[in-house]
């Protein structure tokens, strides 16, 4: 039997079909026909029949990727399959051996899964200074979370300026105003990954309250409410904070409920770096879930650890407390990254009141001595009324320095704080403060502060997800000029390969959930996260036998390996391992979001 196929084509209205002026086809208002309209619709049928072939052809794709094995994101076991991708959407997933694709990857004998959300991501100003992304893509991440108690807006004017003024290796202009604003920048310069970001509580004490201790007057709680909703409505998706570091450790716990309820109402989530990880973990992980409770919010704890060796045993009751509170019906998850070491600043050893008023106060106080000794004092005496990092990781030995701004003093990167010390005969305290000073930075630090047996504890739990807490980089360019932590290049690629290949101590499918579908639901990322049709066609394609992080502390900058395909909203970013130029990343919206506005004044 011979079918003419005519093809539906969009209109205006959203409906199929061939749309003319005047409505129908041969038609009068009046639903009269007319011969001459009969006329002309019967002879572009009989050329539409002439032209067209008189058989129906297979689908076409634009994307076809072949002969995998398809890991959905649900968690469910895989199994083989073709996809076919549309435009930036999936369009089928299964037997398409009879389908056409503008483009063909071939990946038999290779997963095929939902690119990998990265829920704590430092990448912002990496994409400012290089929009490729390229220690992320080539371990199959394709969406970056910003937020982590500092977020790129809202900034006032005095808050730019403080910005530019620390800026490191890499200097740009501020040109936006608002979170929003920075995420649509990002997209309209063109980035590989998408973007998207919580608003930092400490940002917004820092735009309202200033850089000082103290509770907010209730007339500047509001102003806080107040650029929490707007932020939210733009598209935050939800509140981020991190109370171990100044200005955001001068707010309580009272305070945080109060912007979580704005964002609570805005279908946003809490996450936070807990006041403690330490010490005081336990405490901490109340705090959280009491901010949970009261502000009836989702929330999520960053970076799940128990710093320091005598704080390691915490760790299980910190579980338990976490999935009583779940049992109990708190929506309550955390992340991880997969090492025993982190990464911070000096900041992180300096008593809070040390750093009221900014940076610039700092280096006053380090200048005076009196206020040096009192802070030396405090710095090998830390009560437990705050987090120091130095104290948790035991040793300076345990200190790498690894990022400086001080063209001088570069040639340290590399080396322990016991070394420096040693070289110049102080005390490391002493020598902490010199370089603070000497660099106007934080100087970039890694901390060995965990074990190993707490880092796969934790890879088993059900409800914890992944981020790298760090930059999307490459070993080229400005990134050279410092170094960095292998979970940069390795975070993702660490826990594919020596976790779940070699140790098994997840399933795969389990792991790719945990990647995919459980962050992108949690966040409310609509369409996805899963490999089924209709969800946005991010997607990542790997070998699992070869999937390895190479990069280490001593050699950090070394590229992943086994990722040999990546695509972002159905274009590829990674084409058999190699960059194709692409940028096709978008700015991700909260579910709070209102219909996007065109200007407007910013908060």
């Amino acid at each position: 039997m011979l079918r003419t196929v005519i093809p539906r084509r969009s209109s205006p209205d959203g409906r199929g079909g061939i749309r003319h002026p005047g409505g129908s086809l041969g038609t009068r208002r009046s639903g009269v026909p007319r011969g001459d309209g009969l006329l002309v619709g019967m002879t572009v049928v009989l050329l539409l029949v002439v032209t067209l072939p008189l058989a129906a052809e297979p689908p076409a794709f634009d994307v076809l990727v072949r002969g995998g094995t398809v890991y959905d994101g649900s968690g469910g076991p895989p199994r083989r399959a073709d996809v076919g991708l549309r435009g930036d959407r999936i369009e089928a997933v299964g037997d398409l051996a009879g389908a056409a694709g503008g483009a063909v990857i071939d990946a038999a004998g290779l997963v095929v899964a939902p690119g990998f959300v990265n829920m704590l991501s430092w990448a912002a100003e990496d994409l400012l200074a290089d929009p490729r992304s390229q220690s992320d893509i080539r371990q199959g991440v394709t969406t970056e979370i910003f937020g982590e108690g500092e977020s790129n807006g809202p900034w006032s004017e005095p808050m730019k300026l403080r910005r530019r003024a620390m800026q490191g290796d890499f200097r740009y202009d501020i040109a936006w105003t608002t979170l929003g604003e920075f995420l649509r920048l990002l997209e309209r310069r063109g980035v590989a990954p998408n973007v998207a970001s919580f608003v930092g509580t400490g940002t917004i004490r820092e735009h309202v309250v200033g850089l000082d201790a103290g509770r907010p007057t209730p007339a500047q709680l509001d102003a806080m409410r107040d650029l929490v909703r707007r932020e939210m409505e733009d598209g935050a998706l939800g509140i981020g904070s991190s109370l171990i570091y100044a200005p955001d450790a001068f707010n309580t716990v009272e305070d945080l409920v109060e912007l979580a309820r704005v964002a609570a109402r805005h279908r946003g989530t809490y996450i936070t770096h807990m006041r403690s990880e330490g010490d005081r973990l336990l405490e901490a992980v109340d705090e959280t879930l009491r901010v949970a409770r009261e502000a009836g919010i989702p929330a999520e704890i960053y970076h799940l650890k128990a710093a320091g060796e005598a704080n390691w045993p915490k760790l299980e009751q910190a579980i338990e407390k976490v999935e009583t509170a779940r049992g109990e019906g708190l929506r309550i998850t955390a992340d991880m990254y997969t090492y025993t070491a982190g990464a911070s600043g000096f900041d992180a050893c300096l008593p809070p009141w040390s750093r009221e008023g900014g940076w610039g106060r700092v280096f006053e106080r380090i200048r005076d001595g009196e206020t040096r000794a009192r802070m030396l004092r405090e710095m090998r005496e830390p009560s437990l009324a705050w987090e120091s990092l130095c104290r948790l990781t035991g040793s300076p030995q345990r200190m790498t320095l690894v990022a400086f701004r001080n063209e001088a003093l570069k040639p340290l990167t590399g080396r322990t704080l016991a070394e420096v010390a040693a070289a110049r005969g102080r005390s490391a305290e002493e020598t902490i403060l010199d370089l603070v000073l000497e660099d106007e930075s934080r100087i970039g630090v890694v901390f060995f502060l965990m074990s190993e047996e707490n880092v796969r504890r934790q890879i088993r739990l059900p409800w914890v997800s992944f981020g790298s807490d760090a930059g999307s980089m490459a070993p080229e360019g400005v990134f050279l000029k410092s170094s960095t932590h292998p979970r940069a290049y390795g975070n993702f690629a660490r826990l594919l390969g020596r976790y779940v290949r070699d140790e098994r101590l997840v399933p795969l499918e389990e792991a790719i959930r945990r990647l995919t579908s459980m962050p992108a639901e949690h966040l409310g990322l609509e369409r996805r996260g899963r490999l089924v049709p209709g969800h946005f066609a991010d997607l990542v394609v790997f070998d699992p036998a070869e999937v390895a992080d190479p990069a280490t502390f001593e050699s950090p900058q070394q590229f992943a390996l086994g990722v040999r395909h990546v695509l972002v909203n159905g274009v590829p970013v990674l084409r058999d391992g190699a960059f194709t130029g692409a940028l096709p990343g978008r700015a991700l919206r909260g579910r709070g979001a209102l219909p996007r506005h065109q200007g407007g004044p910013p908060p």
